[in-house]
């Protein structure tokens, strides 16, 4: 039996492009046990405002130069959650169908007290994907051994879930060893994120790397219309 598997850190509030990602597989493994860098996608992202594009970043404690994993990385100001929703029911109050996930949304920021930014970008991912209609299993990297390098780690876990076929991100094709996966009788493939659609946004110009959220609450249940997996 044939099954697709991606293995990809968790980020926090991600575009729609991750989840056409997830939406391509039969498991999608966050790929937490690697190394927390700053400035990334971890634990921000952008969402539309009157004003312009704004970053969105949770708050997180980094032990300077040392080595640490996402799954370690814990956040440093419990007050991220408050500062967040507010900016975002400011941002997106007159969206069309704001009103529609408010409940939900608001249930996700503001009734939890999680203290690991894998365990926040987990709770997140899930209930999108749930909005969505995904089903793919979202599972850990931590529930499996992690063996050999960095493309020998991707392959050991291909092999652990029962993978036939690993789909990748395109900017692994500068360092993915697919002959490592060839040898295993693993098929490689690479996603396309060109030639994604617009949508309807608040505040023109249209900005189309952006959370997915702005397009949950502009499109709703038509949100799925405007990616490529569906």
């Amino acid at each position: 039996m044939r099954k697709t598997i991606a293995v990809v850190q968790s980020n926090y509030i991600p575009w729609r492009g991750y989840f056409d990602l997830i939406n391509s597989v039969d498991e999608f493994i966050l790929y937490d046990d690697v190394q927390y860098t700053i400035r990334d996608w971890r634990n921000r992202n952008v969402i539309k405002t009157s004003s312009g594009p704004l970053w969105l970043t949770v708050p997180v404690a980094v032990k300077g130069k040392y080595f640490q994993k996402i799954k370690d990385t814990r956040i440093s100001d419990p007050t991220w959650q408050r500062r967040h929703w507010a900016t975002i029911v400011h941002s997106y109050s007159r969206a069309k169908y704001f009103a529609m996930q408010k409940e939900l949304f608001e249930e996700l920021y503001l009734r939890t007290d999680d203290q690991l930014l894998s365990h926040i970008n987990h709770r997140f991912i899930v209930a999108i994907c749930r909005i969505l209609g995904i089903r793919t299993t979202v599972s850990w990297s931590m529930d499996y051994n992690l063996i050999g390098d960095k493309t020998g780690r991707l392959v050991h876990l291909c092999q652990q879930a029962g993978a036939t076929a690993y789909l990748s991100g395109p900017s692994a094709k500068a360092y993915l060893d697919e002959e490592l996966f060839r040898n295993e009788g693993i098929a490689v493939s690479y996603m396309d994120y060109s030639g994604y659609p617009e949508y309807r946004q608040l505040y023109p110009p249209f900005e189309p790397r952006v959370s997915i959220i702005d397009l949950i609450f502009n499109e709703g249940l038509s949100a799925t219309r405007y990616m490529k997996s569906f």
